[in-house]
């Protein structure tokens, strides 16, 4: 969006898009906090973005993680406007795959051979009978070092949330919000969700939405969409019937500047 930077002291959030998705996913939510006082970068993933799916989930789930490295750097050191920015004051959204990206770049340290074990008991989890969990076992990536200065996370529909282990989120110590939709099949709540608030405790926010599926946490689709790319359209932009979209993107979007603006802002 390009808008001018008014202030000093102001805190940086950086938002990460889900597998296959693009920087314009949630443009709106990215409106609210910039002009709640937050700069706010929206990036598409190398390799992992629409029109640039190169990269298997066995190299993207740990390169995307050091993404958001590379421009928090960016942002605190070559950006132009680098100095009005307020020191140690980093947070993150992610959605889907993102929500899993946020998490590593916020100290979470994700187990390769958790994932495994999941698929073992659960190969009907969309992840795994998809075969994105056996590329990541496959290739055993490293994942980065996390990103200094992060104090606050929203994770939603994290993807992989299965994947963490007893103590994988033990070096998290920022607070997380993590939205869930109870109609995802993507990422089920009980597989992914409930295990990340359970080992979470008191530090997570948890907001699981009756009648949101996966996508509904993506803004309204363009209606030529429709038309233009109907297999998509039918994937992305239809909801559960009688849920609302436009109406819950209101909220959740006001729910979120809230919760940074509580975390960054004071």
């Amino acid at each position: 969006m390009r808008a001018p930077v008014a202030g000093t002291g102001l805190p940086l959030v950086l938002i990460s898009h889900g597998d296959g998705g693009w920087f314009g996913g949630h443009a709106t939510l990215a409106r609210d906090l910039a002009e709640a006082g937050m700069v706010v970068v929206a990036l598409n993933h190398p390799g992992n973005s629409d029109g640039d799916e190169t990269s298997s989930p066995g190299r993207w789930i740990a390169e995307r993680p050091a993404h958001l490295n590379v421009v928090a750097a960016h942002m605190t050191t070559d950006w132009r406007h680098a100095g009005a920015l307020a020191t140690g004051q980093v947070g993150l959204f992610g959605f889907s795959a993102g929500g899993h990206s946020v998490l590593v770049a916020a100290g979470a340290v994700p187990s390769v051979p958790a994932m495994a074990a999941h698929c073992v008991s659960r190969p009907d989890e969309f992840a795994c009978a998809e075969g994105m969990v056996a590329d990541v076992v496959t290739k055993a990536p490293r994942f980065p070092a996390p990103l200094e200065d992060v104090r606050a996370v929203v994770a939603v529909a994290p993807g992989f949330g299965f994947g963490f282990g007893p103590s994988g989120l033990d070096g998290m110590t920022a607070p997380v919000q993590i939205w869930a939709g109870n109609s995802d099949r993507r990422v089920p709540v009980a597989t992914n969700v409930d295990p990340l608030a359970e080992a979470l405790g008191d530090r997570a926010d948890v907001r699981r939405v009756d009648g949101a599926g996966h996508f509904a946490f993506l803004q309204p689709c363009n209606p030529a969409l429709e038309g233009a790319n109907p297999r998509i359209w039918e994937m992305v932009c239809v909801d559960e019937p009688g849920f609302d979209r436009a109406r819950f993107q209101e909220a959740f979007n006001a729910e979120i500047v809230a919760f940074f603006a509580r975390q960054l802002l004071n």
